[in-house]
């Protein structure tokens, strides 16, 4: 997604994207570590209600993707996802949930300095996420150079909306087993 807006907008553009997904997701992960998950404890169907309504989003932004004619007289009348957008869909990304749940159960035990150990694995994702997601943005920016032909630019789309697809094949087979 950050490359798809970093082609379509720009880095600069792009900025408040990158923000939402690397303040929301430790956002979300907080409230996973203190105290949200026992929610999904308690009533699991929340947490695959979540998961479905995800993979659903993820589908329709994978056909908008596909669907994208890309040209210039349509980015300039679109705008990209904002901070507040970004930061929301952290909430229903099933993979930001399993990657989420997997690093809290993994670097975290159920001692006295829990607060402690969830507060330590949000700043390191934040402080992580930062470079590895930029740099998808910035990826996405430099190709504006290379995909002027709307047909190179209908074929990236093709692609990036297949790899999108791909991304959640993990999440669906997770769900079915």
């Amino acid at each position: 997604m950050l490359t798809t807006t970093g082609l379509n907008f720009g880095v600069r553009r792009g900025i408040p994207h990158l923000l939402g997904i690397c303040i929301g997701f430790p956002v979300m992960l907080a409230l996973i570590g203190l105290g949200f998950g026992t929610l999904f404890q308690l009533y699991p169907v929340l947490h695959e209600v979540i998961k479905i309504v995800g993979i659903v989003y993820l589908l329709y932004l994978a056909w908008k993707i596909a669907n994208s004619s890309g040209g210039v007289s349509e980015v300039s009348q679109s705008k990209p996802i904002n901070f507040w957008q970004s930061a929301a869909f952290q909430w229903i990304n099933p993979k930001a949930w399993i990657m989420g749940s997997s690093a809290l159960a993994a670097y975290t035990t159920l001692d006295d300095n829990f607060f402690i150990q969830v507060v330590i694995v949000c700043v390191t994702f934040m402080i992580i996420t930062i470079p590895c997601a930029g740099v998808w943005l910035v990826f996405g920016a430099g190709l504006q150079h290379f995909l002027r032909d709307p047909k190179h630019l209908r074929i990236f789309n093709l692609c990036m909306a297949l790899l999108l697809i791909f991304s959640i094949l993990p999440v669906v087979w997770e769900m079915l087993t």
